[in-house]
């Protein structure tokens, strides 16, 4: 009699738990493998929703130009403007290096920025739109920073921008397709409705628009994209044993990784999920989770090549230091405070901005209610997710006590799971314990609300399930859905037109956050920046009045903010103001003595003297006016040479001859070939050396 041959199992092959009952989870499997693609439980349809729902809320941010950080980071950045030539640059540098040279500073960031992913995708899309060499994108670099962009140089920009903004909804697309598999597939495993919910709640949340619509905050998108596919081809590879699904896993951490370091959770998050979805021991869990320590060792190596020195005035700078000016117990009170407003923003989205930096949330202390509130909120969080922890049998349990196992725990592995995605992530964000530089951000939520969107899904089902008959239970379902998507939709569609550009962006936020010092000092510049393109005179010295004074409130608010000083120098530099020019620009040198643009301001300060010495009062004879302009201009930049000849111009006709003389002399030693200057000075030399001997004789 033949043996009946036994098939092997792979020994990374894990059972998979029921969900409920035995009845139950095949009527769920079902369900979720539905051949009928026009079901609501099947992927495809659900995907098709997604991607159309998510296109149609950000349509309009395709029309956007750039905004916030999308000039730091793709504008401005050489490395992205070379194209495929600037990769290796932006390999080995830090995300702002290029920004920080061009300051003629260093890193102000602690701990650097090392993200290059997203910004290699910039450079390739750079590639095809009209990469520059690196001579030519330095030449255009200096220019911005000297006279600001042409109209032709801004339009070229603006409709590449408008490629990207396309660009990212697409991967933004994609990231919700791949979740929405994640979720499907092991964290609602046969409750496929629970997760298509969870990922509409998602896609469409208000909360989001700054990573969608800010090009630059790609980088998150990317981040999670690689985080759920590590997930998703690590329980591949459990259920298959395919060895090039391991290997994709590792790999899709490591991009993971190189995209944000959000990545880092997944050192607990990974084993944490294969102990609640497929029942792996602690144990196992981290000897499976072993290899992705090569990706996590790869990656900190690259990152320790692109620490630069940091700038000897980190953390004394209250832009990057926001609890600076703050007690220590303020300090402590004020971030705790602080991430109670990340769960109002996503019961709640809404007023929204793309700035909370000093001063937009006062300081708080421990006698304030909001402190305790936080602190109470955040702790049962972390007190439930433990309780919540399901405690597996040890050995190989029964089938019949596995499904009673999964029946009772099965609720308690998806909201353990959610608030540990949660928390985790947000714990990276909370400035607690890791300093990141800020008060808050909307982005920086973005990760931590996967966990808040499968938790709210998970309780809309639940509700959803207690409602008799089924019937009206799917009426109220659908028409509960209807509404969330109206409203997130008009929220996102209008939020979206805000970040047009960081006029519109900033002139929308100062009425959020009033008292912000850059968002503030962004409408400074924007009013400023636009100053030009205004054809009235009235108008145009309306706006830059505008701008001064808004300046000067920023100013009172952080006593050493440079671009206020250089912004409301630079709106009197426009009105012909050159007195208050000055005294603005020499606040800016105090605190800031390399500012790059300081040396071309005081230049152009010093030309207006010049100009108004010589044409105003020097063509009328008025010497001694004219001494007094070029003075001025003198103190602005005493390296003019033509300032030094004429004041020695203005010194002579008003009978200063030795004082003449010293001013040509300086004008010879700036510029040796000032030819005028020495035969002036060669004149007024043989004349006295003439007086002199007539005077012997």
């Amino acid at each position: 009699m033949a043996k009946k041959k036994i098939k092997r199992q792979h020994p990374g092959k894990l059972p998979q738990h029921p969900q409920s009952n035995v009845e139950n989870n095949l009527q769920q499997s079902k369900n979720d493998n539905s051949p009928n693609p026009w079901s609501i439980h099947h992927f495809r349809l659900q995907a098709i929703i997604i991607s159309v729902l998510t296109f149609v809320c950000y349509f309009n941010s395709i029309s956007n130009e750039y905004a916030l950080d999308d000039g730091i980071v793709i504008v401005r950045n050489e490395y992205v403007q070379e194209g495929f030539s600037g990769i290796p640059d932006i390999l080995t540098k830090d995300a702002y290096e290029s920004y920080y040279r061009q300051l003629n500073s260093s890193n102000e960031l602690k701990g650097g920025r090392y993200r290059p992913l997203s910004i290699l995708t910039f450079a390739v899309e750079q590639q095809f739109m009209g990469a520059l060499d690196q001579d030519s994108t330095k030449s255009m670099l200096q220019q911005y920073m000297a006279s600001g962009m042409t109209k032709q140089q801004k339009d070229k920009i603006n409709k590449e921008m408008h490629v990207r903004h396309f660009l990212n909804i697409l991967w933004y697309i994609l990231s919700l397709l791949v979740l929405l598999y994640f979720l499907r597939y092991i964290v609602f495993r046969g409750n496929p409705l629970m997760a298509f919910i969870a990922t509409i709640i998602f896609a469409l949340h208000p909360i989001h628009t700054e990573v969608v619509a800010n090009v630059k905050s790609r980088d998150e998108i990317m981040s999670l994209l690689f985080i759920c596919l590590t997930f998703i081809f690590t329980f591949k590879f459990l259920e298959n044993g395919k060895k090039w699904l391991k290997i994709a896993a590792v790999v899709s951490y490591f991009l993971a990784l190189l995209s944000k370091e959000y990545a880092i959770t997944l050192i607990i998050l990974l084993p944490l999920s294969l102990y609640l979805f497929n029942g792996v021991s602690i144990k196992k869990s981290i000897i499976i989770f072993l290899p992705f320590l090569v990706a996590i060792g790869i990656y900190l190596l690259m990152r320790l090549h692109t620490s630069g020195p940091v700038n000897e005035n980190e953390g004394t700078e209250v832009l990057n230091n926001p609890y600076l000016y703050a007690s220590y117990p303020e300090e402590i009170a004020t971030k705790i405070s602080t991430s109670l407003n990340y769960i109002k923003l996503l019961i709640f989205p809404n007023p929204l901005s793309a700035d909370y930096s000093y001063n937009s949330i006062p300081y708080k202390d421990f006698a304030n209610p909001l402190v305790w509130l936080s602190a109470l909120i955040y702790a049962g969080l972390i007190i439930f997710m433990f309780r919540f922890l399901p405690q597996r049998p040890s050995g190989t349990p029964a089938v019949a006590a596995r499904v009673k196992n999964t029946a009772q725990n099965n609720y308690r592995s998806i909201l353990c799971f959610a608030m540990a995605f949660y928390l985790l992530n947000f714990s990276l964000i909370c400035n607690l314990i890791f300093n990141i530089g800020g008060t808050m951000g909307e982005r920086l939520i973005y990760h931590s609300s996967v966990g808040f969107s499968i938790a709210v899904a998970y309780f809309i089902i639940k509700g959803y399930e207690r409602i008799k008959p089924a019937k009206t239970a799917g009426i109220i379902l659908s028409t509960f859905m209807a509404v969330i998507i109206l409203l997130f939709g008009y929220k996102t569609i209008s939020r979206n037109a805000d970040w047009k550009n960081n006029q519109t962006l900033f002139a929308a936020d100062i009425k959020t956050v009033p008292n912000s010092v850059i968002a503030i000092g962004n409408v400074v510049t924007s009013l400023v920046d636009n100053a030009d393109l205004i054809r009235d005179s009235i108008q145009r010295k309306e706006s830059l009045y505008k701008a001064i004074e808004l300046a000067k409130k920023a100013t009172t608010i952080d006593p050493v903010y440079v671009a206020g000083f250089f912004n409301r120098g630079l709106a009197w530099y426009k009105l012909e103001k050159m007195d208050e020019a000055k005294d603005c620009m020499d606040s800016v040198k105090a605190h800031y003595v390399d500012y790059p643009m300081l040396p071309l301001m005081y230049k152009k300060i010093a030309q207006f003297f010049l100009i108004k010495g010589s044409e105003m009062y020097g063509k009328n004879g008025k010497w001694t006016e004219a001494i007094v302009e070029f003075k001025k201009g003198l103190a602005a930049d005493s390296a003019n040479s033509d300032l030094w000849f004429n004041i020695g111009v203005a010194l002579y006709a008003n009978h200063q001859v030795d004082d003449a003389k010293n001013a040509w002399k300086n004008a010879l030693g700036i510029n040796p070939n000032y030819e005028q200057a020495r035969v002036d000075l060669n004149y007024v030399i043989g004349l006295q050396d003439s007086v002199r001997k007539a005077t012997r004789k």
